[in-house]
């Protein structure tokens, strides 16, 4: 099985999809994160349209840090037509035995690595077949280029129907206090059951508590003054609120600045208690309990 670290550092916003961050800064984030205990990075074939991993790989080697003392996941599945994926017209889900396994021999090349430490299918596609996304699993395990698969946004059924076919030891879902539906609709107690290492690739809810309506402007309010009550700011709550359950669920944090990575990493000696985790869910809800 693979460790992750407490904390995944995402890449997506390191490249042209946020910082456009030199070699060179890219390196030193590796490092930084490295160093204050963060070794697993979260990746996609897709980010940066396609450019996103290469840099990374660069960036790997600069920095220093060993191949083996980190993790890396990636994931494939979706097609975004761009100048490095022309011949498309439009963007689409493809989790075929073939895609999939260019896919990883892409990303190794892209990474400079050997081995993906897991590889996840990154969106369910409404026509996938989960026999035949096994089989490339399945080859891809034997052949050495790959650890351990997951997958994203699948639903508690989806991921009980790909474990027929071969086992996963990760699931990522858009879990936040913003988007409170997987820890409800079955999807975090199937990972569970199943061992399988819970993440959430949105910890912060983007933007989403920030909306220009009246409801929004007032939940906004509440959440942050029951935070600084506290002495944190609605982010670190969103954190500490994810953290806090007892499934483990791993945030990857896409940040690309080192002293937002860290003042993360420091979240991780803050404990709140049950009380207060229920408060917040109940603010959230905007109702108490029945």
């Amino acid at each position: 099985m693979v460790k992750f670290s407490r904390i995944v550092a995402g890449v997506i916003r390191w490249g042209s999809w946020g910082s456009k961050l030199s070699k060179s800064k890219m390196a030193n984030m590796i490092s930084t994160c490295f160093e204050n205990g963060v070794t697993t990075f979260d990746l996609a074939d897709v980010y940066g349209n396609y450019t996103t991993e290469r840099e990374f790989g660069d960036a790997l080697i600069l920095s220093g840090v060993s191949r083996e003392d980190i993790q890396i996941i990636s994931k494939c599945g979706i097609i975004k037509p761009c100048a490095e994926k022309p011949g498309f017209k439009i963007s689409h889900y493809n989790t075929s035995r073939r895609h999939i396994i260019d896919s990883v021999e892409q990303s190794l090349e892209n990474l400079n690595t050997d081995y993906l430490d897991v590889l996840m299918i990154n969106r369910p596609s409404p026509i996938m077949d989960y026999r035949e996304i096994g089989a490339a699993f399945q080859e891809l395990k034997e052949a050495g280029k790959v650890k351990e698969f997951g997958v994203v946004n699948f639903s508690p059924d989806q991921i009980r129907a790909m474990r027929r076919f071969y086992p996963i030891i990760a699931h990522q879902s858009d879990l936040s206090m913003t988007h409170l539906q997987p820890m409800f609709d079955g999807t975090i107690d199937t990972c569970i059951a199943n061992d399988i290492v819970a993440m959430s690739w949105s910890p912060l809810g983007g933007d989403k508590i920030y909306t220009h309506t009246k409801a929004g402007k007032k939940l906004e309010a509440k959440l942050e003054k029951y935070a600084e009550g506290y002495g944190w700011t609605v982010s670190e709550m969103a954190l500490l609120f994810l953290l806090h359950h007892p499934a483990g669920i791993l945030p990857v944090i896409n940040y690309a600045k080192a002293d937002k990575i860290l003042e993360t990493i420091e979240l991780l000696d803050v404990e709140i208690s049950n009380e207060d985790w229920f408060e917040i869910l109940i603010m959230l809800q905007g109702k108490e309990l029945p």
